[in-house]
Parts: structure tokens; sequence; C-alpha cells
């Protein structure tokens, strides 16, 4: 039936409506496919293994140019590079565009294939998207202004999406559904969204089919209220606060409420025995009900309190929100379908788990990895006695595993998954949504009963294989949901996957792109593919745009945040061009301390060849790295000192191959005669030319000789032995008796040291400060009396500035002055100033310096050192370094 109805549909896309031999000539809308959906797949299928394909190629830079240098590769490369050139010229001749793609000019041939490229783009994206508006029913044309009561003509719109219903009936247009303005669902929700940089708590506060009671920190949830310090912060860092208030374990806090039980589940033997299948019903003789009130939650849980099973799916949407949204919740019993709309009952959905925790209920999900944490994250409900058939499938080793292979295979049913990636927050949901949404769930107790029959007959009616399927649902019921935590490294890890090498400046404005979309997705709750999708940041991280309009010009089309804050983003893309140009690995390496790896620019060059590698290149090797003996201020800390001599050398390691050095033998010399010895002796001779110049350290030495007492090789080896254990035992005992010598020599000098500090203690403690001197000085008619110290009394000599602090008092009594008189200058003797020296005079003059000394007698033979005709204010000084007379002349 579909498959006629396919053949309809894509016959009116090229058939005239009143011709019926054309319909009977053009059966298949190409070659070789029946119609558009059949090509789509085929296409896409293509698509991905030449994506597939092109990752595993080699990546630009060094490891390509290795690839390119084998003549081989270089070859298959220019083979396959002609077939690309050759299909892109076919499909741009197909649309009308000019195709000359083979030009070999290496200056102006890139560029024009280039823009060949980029024009052919433009007009197949154009048809692409006139294509897409017609099978939406947007038509561009404007329509006609018509007068009042005229009917236009209806326009027949022949397209690939429209079905035939049959013969004489009128077909169905499918729509492509997506929401352009809906309100958000999360302004509804009572609580708020967490989207904080916390980890993620459990929302469970009752826990129904418990055998171990649920911690006290979930039941006294609702403390929060009483806590009106914790309301600016969010709810789960305020949870974690009171958590530490109250000394609490944080494994309670982050542990899954139904760990003990999920442990402690064991099967019935009715779930390990082989079932009868019982056939499902058709979708139009079933009851289908919608649940958006609370009395039909509570009643819908009841039901499924008496059943014996039950299946259930998740609708969820992840663009429009930071972390998800879980939209729609169907659950099917082999009587009846239910759809739960779980944006209206998001904070009451909590009451199925008295259903969903029953551990003698079977919950029947197909790959329910997801859905258990979605399940978690906005409802509160966790999962007992789970049974995957994704799992189950997996087990039989089916050719596919996916639920429209299980509908296909057991159900002959052709599901339709076009609305699988639709806005399931569209409300009120088309009726095609409603039909999809029940599919999903109407055929899975059905497929149950199969799939647990298939798999004891697969393993002779043993139920090992059938339980192992029941673990495996076990473990993924046990899955908890983690939410994403933003790091400093958390761009590393997707920036991995794009597998690009970026420098140090373009691996910057990735990190603050990374940082800053994170920050905006959690603050505005929008995902991050809506504030800036990856490929875009790729983009911006490559180009570095040094204005706003780079930005907008890297992204087609243009997010709308990125649009309010490309300034912020200009401000971030020139705080990474300030960057110092690096290579990312050497960045990395720089960044953790250790040596850059040099990479070769040459293929030929090797990692031992250090001859075109500079001087800075080489590890520093200076003393200032290694470690070094510290002195020491006290005898007694050296014991504390061991430092390893070894160490303190300043080469890190020995040479391990060397050009004149023997190298060690390790096989044993006594197992080989003294003909083979000297055999091996001529080989390394000629192995080592310099060989015969070195001195021969493994002279042959009988083992009888080495052991016989009476032997003189014994008698020297032991001989020398003695001294050297002798010369060992003599320096350490004088090690040991240098240590205790130094130890009491400190000793005393402390003890010294000790006695002379406590007897100037003590003679200070007599002597009177000096604001007591002085106020003795001041009294009147009262003199000080200079105590006499006792014979014997060794008193320490006080230091000067105590002596000089002790004499200051003394002074304070000036001595009485004497009358001024001036000089007469009349007596002075004024010849001193003329050129001569004048003879000294007996007198005694008090004009006349202090510091004249008289000429002191020389020996008969010695010159006077003093030169005539000087100035008498030139003292003429002793200098060693020479006379007046061996000055230069000029």
């Amino acid at each position: 039936m579909d498959s006629s109805k396919r053949k309809d549909s894509t016959n009116s896309v090229f058939a005239d409506p009143n011709s019926e031999n054309n319909d009977e000539e053009k059966e298949d809308l190409c070659p070789g496919f029946k119609d558009a959906d059949a090509f789509v797949k085929y296409g896409l299928g293509a698509v991905l293994s030449a994506t597939k394909a092109s990752a595993s190629l080699p990546q630009t830079g060094d490891e390509y140019d290795f690839y390119r240098s084998f003549p081989g590769f270089q070859e298959f490369c220019e083979r396959q590079g002609d077939k690309l050139l050759q299909g892109m010229s076919q499909i741009m001749q197909h649309h009308g565009c000019r195709s000359h793609m083979r030009d070999r000019n290496k200056l102006t041939g890139l560029e024009e294939r280039f823009d060949l490229v980029v024009d052919s783009n433009d007009v197949i994206l154009e048809r692409v998207g006139i294509l897409l508006d017609e099978a939406d029913g947007v038509n561009r044309s404007q329509q006609p202004v018509l007068p009042a009561g005229f009917q236009a003509p209806k326009i027949v719109v022949s397209s690939w999406n429209r079905k035939g219903s049959g013969s004489g009936s009128r077909s169905e247009t499918f729509r492509l559904l997506h929401a352009k303005n809906i309100a958000r669902p999360q302004l509804k929700f009572r609580g708020k969204v967490d989207n904080s940089n916390t980890p993620f708590v459990p929302k469970i506060f009752i826990k129904p089919n418990a055998v171990k009671p649920l911690p006290s920190y979930f039941t006294n949830k609702q403390i929060r209220k009483e806590r009106p310090e914790d309301l600016d912060v969010p709810a789960a860092l305020a949870d974690f606060i009171h958590q530490q208030r109250i000394q609490e374990h944080v494994e309670d806090m982050f542990s899954h409420p139904y760990q003990y039980e999920l442990d402690h589940f064991t099967l019935t033997e009715s779930l390990l025995s082989k079932p009868q299948p019982l056939m499902y019903k058709p979708l139009d003789e079933t009851k289908c009900s919608f649940i958006e009130t609370l009395e039909d939650l509570v009643a819908l849980n009841e039901k499924l309190c008496k059943l014996s099973e039950f299946a259930v799916d998740l609708e969820h949407h992840s663009y429009r929100s930071f972390l998800g949204l879980t939209c729609l919740m169907q659950i099917s019993t082999r009587d009846e379908d239910f759809i739960i709309d779980t944006i209206e009952l998001r904070g009451e959905l909590y009451i199925l788990n008295e259903a969903f925790t029953d551990p003698a209920i079977v919950k029947i999900f197909h790959g329910a990895d997801s859905d258990m944490e979605w399940l978690q994250r906005d409802l509160g409900l966790y999962v007992v006695n789970l049974f995957d058939t994704h799992q189950a499938s997996r087990a039989l080793n089916l050719a596919r595993h996916s639920l429209d292979h299980l509908l296909k295979h057991y159900c002959t049913v052709e599901s339709d998954k076009r609305y699988q990636l639709a806005d399931w927050r569209i409300r009120p949901l088309p009726e095609e949504m409603v039909q999809y949404a029940r599919s999903d769930t109407h055929f899975l107790p059905y497929i149950y009963d199969c799939v647990r029959e298939q798999l004891l007959d697969f393993n002779h009616g043993q139920p090992g294989l059938l339980q192992s399927v029941w673990n495996k649902s076990k473990d993924i019921s046990l899955k908890k949901y983690v939410k994403p935590i933003f790091t400093e490294e958390s761009y590393l890890e997707l920036q991995r996957k794009q597998k690009r090498s970026f420098n140090t400046q373009q691996l910057t404005a990735f990190r603050l792109l990374f940082a800053w979309r994170d920050k905006l997705a959690r603050q505005e709750d929008e995902s991050t593919g809506f504030v800036l999708p990856t490929h875009m940041m790729n983009k911006i991280s490559e180009e570095l745009p040094k204005e706003p309009q780079g930005i907008i010009a890297c992204c087609n089309p243009v997010p709308p945040l990125v649009r309010q804050q490309v300034n912020e983003l200009n401000l971030l893309v020139q705080q990474a061009r300030e960057m110092p140009l690096l290579k990312a690995e050497i960045a990395a390496q720089k960044k953790k301390g250790l040596t850059p790896i040099k990479k070769a620019d040459v293929t030929l060059f090797g990692p031992h060849d250090t001859s075109r590698v500079s001087e800075s290149d080489f590890h520093n090797c200076s003393t200032d790295e290694m470690p070094i003996k510290q002195g020491m201020l006290f005898a007694e800390d050296e014991a504390k000192m061991d430092v390893d001599e070894e160490n303190t050398s300043g080469l890190v390691a020995k040479a391990k191959i060397t050009q004149f050095e023997e190298p060690e033998t390790q096989n044993d010399p006594e197992s080989l005669p003294v003909g083979q010895m000297k055999a091996r002796r001529i080989i390394e001779s000629f192995e080592n030319p310099f060989r015969m110049y070195l001195p021969s350290n493994n002279v042959h030495i009988s083992k009888n000789a080495k052991f016989d007492p009476s032997s003189k090789i014994f008698e020297i080896s032991k001989r020398w032995k003695l001294q050297s254990i002798e010369q060992q035992q003599k320096e350490l005992d004088a090690k040991k008796k240098a240590k205790e010598e130094k130890k009491e020599l400190t000793k005393k000098v402390a003890d010294e040291r000790k006695k002379a500090k406590q007897t100037y203690q003590e003679s200070l403690q007599n002597v009177p400060t000096v604001r007591e001197q002085a106020a003795e000085s001041v009294k009147p008619g009262t003199k000080r009396e200079r105590v006499a110290s006792d014979v014997g009394e060794s008193t320490p000599k006080p230091s000067k500035k105590l002596l000089k602090s002790a004499e200051k008092p003394e002074k304070t009594e000036p001595p009485p002055a004497e009358p001024f008189k001036p000089f007469d200058y009349r007596k002075s003797d004024l010849k001193v100033f003329a050129g001569n020296k004048p003879t000294d005079n007996t007198q005694f003059d008090p004009n006349r310096q202090s510091n004249d000394f008289r000429k002191k007698k020389k020996p008969k033979g010695q010159k006077s050192n003093s030169g005539g005709g000087k100035s008498m204010s030139y003292m003429a000084g002793k200098s060693d370094r020479g006379f007046n007379h061996n000055w230069p002349k000029r």
C-alpha cells in the first residue's frame, strides 16, 4: 500500500495529470530509486561514508608532508584528485555552471577553480531553497489582487512530499513542522532551571517501594525555604553548603537513590521462562488518552500499578535549552496508549515512581541510555526492573538494532521517522506527531515477548543469554545523570575532536570563545549550538578577524546572540591576537615545563642528527639546575644534610656510546678458554681500530690461582683487600673523630656565649638609666659622687654608646666665658704669603697650625722630595706612586 502511494506521488512530479501513458512510462523518480525518500537515504549514506573516509586521511602539516614524500601516495592523490575534479565538473555542467576545473596553471588555476566552486555552490543552494519552499507550501511569487467575490483558480503544485491516499481521492501533503515563534516552556516551570556550574543533586524526596530508606538529606529538602541566607545562590550549591554545615555524607547527596534496591533485585522464574507472545491490537482499535491534568495522572498511576508490564518512551528537545527538555512521555499497555504532557505536569510526575520502581512490574524501553538521564534530570523518576529491547537485539545479532528495524522484523510495520527531530514543544500537538509518538511504544510489549522467546531458543532453552540481557538492562537503570561542568580544560576535548592544528593565538581564541559560549548559554538557557555553533567557532578561531564585521562574515547564518554580543567577541579575538605566535604543541609542552620537541623540516632529518640544531635548542645542563650541597651554620646540622654527592656533578647522565672507551661485556670470561679469549680480542681489534692502543683490563687469570692460598695472585689480592679495608676504616674513624671534636667545640663556644650574656645582663641591673642621671644632675646643690668599685670585681667594659650617654649629663654646666678680644693683625707675619719659605722661629707663635710637624733629619745622600717654589696652601703629601718629576710632560 505504502509503496504504491509513494509511486503515485513521485510520478506526479514529472507526469501530466491528463495523460496516463506518461504515468506508465515514467515509474521511477530517478534510475534505480522509487521515490525521493529512497534517493535521500542513499545520498545521506554516501555522504556519511565519504565523511568517514575523509576523516582517516592524513592531516595537513607534517603528517601529510611525510606521506607526500612517497611516490605511490603522490600518484594516488593525483589520480583521486582528477576523479574528484571530473565529478565536480559534471555536477556543474548539470546545473548549467562553468566547469573548466582542470586548469593546471599554478598561479591562476587555483583561484579560478575556487571561484567556480563558490559560484556553483551559490546556484545549487539557491535552487535547493526554492524547492524546499515549494515543498513547504510557500509560494514566493505574490498572488494577484482579485476583486471581491471572485474565486481564484486552484493551482495544483506537484511535489515530492505529497502522498496520494488512493485513486479518486485528494492527496495528503506533509508539512515540515518546526516552531518559529513559540513561547518558552521554561517560563511556566515552578522551579527555576538550575544551569549553574555545580553538580546535579537528585530531585527525589519520596521513595516508594524502598528497601533502604531515603537519606535524611532528601526527606528534609524543604529546609531550604527556612534558609534565607542561601537564596542568592543556586539550589544545588545551597544544598551543598547546608550539607557541609550539618556534616552529612557526600555519598548520600550524589548517590543513586535506588542503588541498594537494584543491587539486591532478583528475577522471578516467570521472567526467565519461555513466554507465549500475545498479539498486539491495531492502532485504530486501541484507545489513546492524552494526560495533562493531575487527576488524570493519578488515575494513570493506579492503572499502571495493577499491570505486570508496560512500555515507555520519551521525546526530548535540546536546541533551545542548555540542559534539554523532556517534552513528552508515551506509555503503552497491551490494551491502551497514554501520552503525557511532561511540560505541563513537570512538577507532579514524581507520582509515577510508585509504578516505575515496583520490582514486580517490567518496564520496557528501547535504547534507554538517554531516557534514564532525562527521567532523573527533569522528572525525578527512577526505574527498577527494566528490559531494554536494544540490548536484546544486540544479543540476537540482528542486522540492525534500531526500533524501525524491530518493527519491520517482528510486526511488519513501516515506521515513519520524519518527526523524530521535530520540535516537540509545539502545543497543541498535530495529529501526525501524536500518531508517531503512539507507534514508538504501541508494539513494544509484543516485541518484548518475541525477543525473550528467541533468546531462549537461540541458547537451546538455557536462560544464560536472557539473563545477560536483564543484567545489562539493570546496569542501564543504574546510570546517573551528570550535569556538564565547565573547567579551564573543557575546550581541549572539543578541540581534539576537530582534528585541526592551531597555533597559540588560534588556540587562545578557541578557549576564550568556548568559555564565552558556555557562560552565555547558561545565563540565557540556550544550547551551545544555538549561541555559537562549533563550526563557526572554529572559523573565527582560524581567521582571527580584526574587526567585528569579520566575525559576522565568519557566521552564515549569523546567530542572534552573536549579533548582539559582537563587540565582546571582538575584544576576545583581539586578546588572542596579542599572544606570542607559537605552535600549539610547543606551547603545551612549555606550559608543562618540558623541553619542546624539535620537528624536522626535511624528510631525511633524523632525531639524533644535531648538525642542523642550534645551541639554543639543546637542553640547558647548567649547574644551576643541579642539586647543590648547602652550607652549614653549626656542626649539628651536618647530619641532616644528606645530599648525594654523585648528583652534585655537572653531568646529567653518562654517555652510553663512546668512541675510545671499551664497552663492558656481560659474558663470563671464566667459561672461555685462553685461545677463544685471544681470538675475541683479535676480532675486537678489527672492530675498534683504537683498541690496540688502550691498556688491556681483561687479563686472563685462572680460577684456581684466584682462590689458591699458596699462589702469589691470591696473596697480592688478599693484601690489597686488607689494606683497602684498613684504609677505609681509618678514614671512617677520622671522620667520626672530627665530627665529635666539632660538636664539643661548638658546644663549648655556645656555653661561653651564654655565660657572657648572663653576666652582662646582671651588670646592667645596677647601672642607672640616662633619665635617672639627668634628674639627679638637675637638682640644686647636689653633686654626683663617684662610687668606687670593689677591688677584684670584674665588670665588663661598657660599649662606646653607653659611655657617650653617660658623659653627656656631666657637661651640663658650661665653663665661664672669657671676654671677647679682637685679634691684632699688626702682629701677624705677612711673609708667610711670600714665595720663599720663612725660616723657623724658635719663639712660640700661637697662629701656627697645630699639625705642623718639623722636618726629620735625613742622612746624607738622600734628596728631599719636596719641590720649591710652591704655594703654602698646598701641603706636599707622601705617596708611593712616584715622584713629582715622573708626571707626564705636556
